[in-house]
Formats: structure tokens, sequence, C-alpha cells
């Protein structure tokens, strides 16, 4: 286990800044998540951290050692990719020992490693295997192994799930979470999908244009998002964002006065059905039954979309009148910038 910071680490590209000022520290053993949407940084993060870009400014640390001019090979990083980068003519064995090989290793020692690697990663009936003979998923546990055979000091994830269909990719994150308490290792995954960052993650980073947006839990980031970015971003299906000046004549004990200009936010789940003059009277406009469950779309009379996550109750038919209320607990105020300003409790 390892730690790894961050002080002030750039990246610019010209006179594009990709990545601005960033301070950050990964604890020893933890399991951090970098999340954002497409280009917003978190792969280049990534790969500064592995040594296979340069930072522009800044310093990164490994153990509290500056490792800026260490090459990528002498970090003591493993990084696994979203392609596998496996090599096709090459047996499961040999891409997984090819890297021992190649530090010089004794063949015993080589042979010990990728054995006990493979049987924890359950791919001891596979050795033999060429890469285009094994499922995605199989595939994929071969490029890990590939990583854990090497003893890295932190393992580097960058979107190792995103080529595996829906089903796949949920058995898998079950594994990577059952490995990380296995290894203890330290571990930092970049994806774009939150609901693995929710899933996989002791600390989640969620980044937008280069910066940190905020660093928490995955309760953290649920509960207490410091703005409308997070809030939107952490959570499905997404957060409500309603104007105030969309909820004029509602129950004060619902909705606390503020400010014409501030926002309040509700998730979907959040929400119960009520009698009309309880809470907020909406037409519905579509909905998706799921069983134990209803997504309903609809409409404020100004307007504004509204999505509630219904549990246990029959879909209201379309063009319905629908009323529903929520508790204060549960009701997110920001004002006319986006920041947070906290809940009504």
């Amino acid at each position: 286990m390892s730690t790894l910071e961050l002080h002030a680490v750039t990246k610019s590209f010209g006179e594009t800044h990709v990545i601005q000022p960033i301070d950050l520290k990964v604890r020893h053993g933890e399991f951090m998540v970098f999340v954002g949407p497409s280009g917003c940084g978190k792969s280049t993060l990534l790969r500064m951290i592995a040594g296979l870009e340069d930072t522009t400014a800044g310093d990164i640390l490994i153990d509290n050692e500056v490792v800026n001019t260490v090459s990528a090979a002498d970090r003591g990083c493993a990084m696994v990719f979203q392609s596998y980068a496996l090599y096709p003519h090459m047996s499961v064995y040999a891409n997984m020992a090819f890297g021992l090989e190649n530090m010089g290793m004794r063949k015993d020692l080589i042979q010990e490693k990728v054995t006990a690697t493979a049987k924890l990663l359950r791919l001891d009936p596979l050795l033999d295997r060429r890469p285009t003979q094994l499922s995605g998923g199989q595939r994929q546990r071969v490029a890990i192994g590939r990583a854990i055979v090497r003893e890295p000091k932190i393992f580097l994830f960058d979107e190792p799930l995103s080529n595996l269909d829906a089903e796949l990719r949920v058995s898998m994150r079950s594994e990577l979470r059952e490995l990380h308490h296995r290894l203890g290792a330290t571990m930092i995954y970049v994806t774009h999908d939150q609901v693995e960052a929710m899933t996989l993650a002791d600390r989640i980073v969620v980044l937008r244009q280069g910066q940190i947006e905020q660093v928490g839990s995955p309760q953290e980031l649920y509960e207490r998002p410091v703005n409308t970015f997070v809030a939107g971003f952490i959570g499905s299906p997404r957060m409500n964002f309603i104007p105030v000046s969309s909820l004029s004549g509602l129950p004060a004990d619902q909705f606390a006065p503020t400010a014409h200009t501030h926002t309040l936010g509700i998730r979907p789940e959040h929400f119960i059905t009520c009698a009309a003059h309880e809470g907020l009277t909406l037409t519905v406009t579509n909905t998706e039954y799921m069983g134990s469950q209803t997504l309903v779309q609809a409409t404020l009379q100004d307007g504004t979309k509204i999505e509630a996550l219904l549990q246990d109750t029959t879909p209201p038919a379309l063009h319905q009148t629908l009323s529903l209320k929520t508790t204060g607990a549960h009701i997110h105020t920001f004002d006319a910038n986006g920041q947070a300003l906290g809940n009504h409790a």
C-alpha cells in the first residue's frame, strides 16, 4: 500500500489548459475514483500519475517522494487500460508473465506469481488460451492479472469496464471491489459512469473542466453536494432542479422561504404522492414501469420538468394530474451561482 499526493499539478497543451492546479491526497489502501463527463481531464490526470504524460507544473509524490522526473517504468504504478492492451499472439500465461520477464525475474518466481494470480482471478483453467479465445470479462481479468503480478505500489484503472456489456459490468464491479478488499492495495479508477463511482469508491473526486468540484465518500456526495453540477452528476436518475419562482403558492411547511433567484434540488426517489393541497401539482407526460418502482416524468404549470421515482404504486395515466411532496431534509437549496446553501432540515 502506498500514498499519492498531487501538489498544484497542472497540464497544458499549448494554450489549452486541460488540468487546472489540483491538490489531492490518496490514502494508503484507498479505492479512489475520478469521475466526470468526457473531456473533464480525468484520464489525463491518471496518465500524469502513471508517468505517461509530463506535468506542466506542480509535483506528484508517491510515498512522500517527488516522482515528476521518474520514468513510468520506475514509478511503481501498474495501469489497466480500457482496451485491455493484451498481446494477441501470446497465451494468457505469457501475457501475464511478459512484464516480469522484461524485469529479468527468475522463471520459477515468475511461474509462482502468475500461477497464484491466475488462481486469485479464476484464470487458472485459461492459462494456455490466447486473448481471442476469451470473453471480454476474461480478457479484462487477464489485464488486471498482468498488473497484479508486478506487485505495484498503486493500481491505475482507465475506464476498464466501458467495453463490456451492462450485465458483465455489474459482475466485474463486484469482482473489482472484492479484489481491492483482498489485496488491500491503493487503487485509482477513472470512469464517466457515476454508478461505477458510487459502487466502487471509498472516496470520489468529481472533475469538471480540469478542476476538482468535490471530494468525498459516495454518501457525502449524494447527501451533501456542494453545487448543482455535483448534485446533478451524482445520483440516478439525476436530481430535479426547480426554480423557486415556479413554486409560488405552495405550503410554507413544505418549502421554506427562499430567495426568488434560488433553485431547489429534489432527488426523484425522495418524492411521495400526496393530497392536492399538500405539495406540487404536476401533469404526467410519461411513465416507465419497472415492477417495484415507476419512473414518472411530469411538468409543473410553468413547464418545469420533474422526474419522480415512486415505490410500489400503480403507474399514473398520461396527462393525469399528480400531486407530490417530500420532506424538508430532502430539499437542497442552491444560490443563483449554483452553490449549495444547505437542506431544509
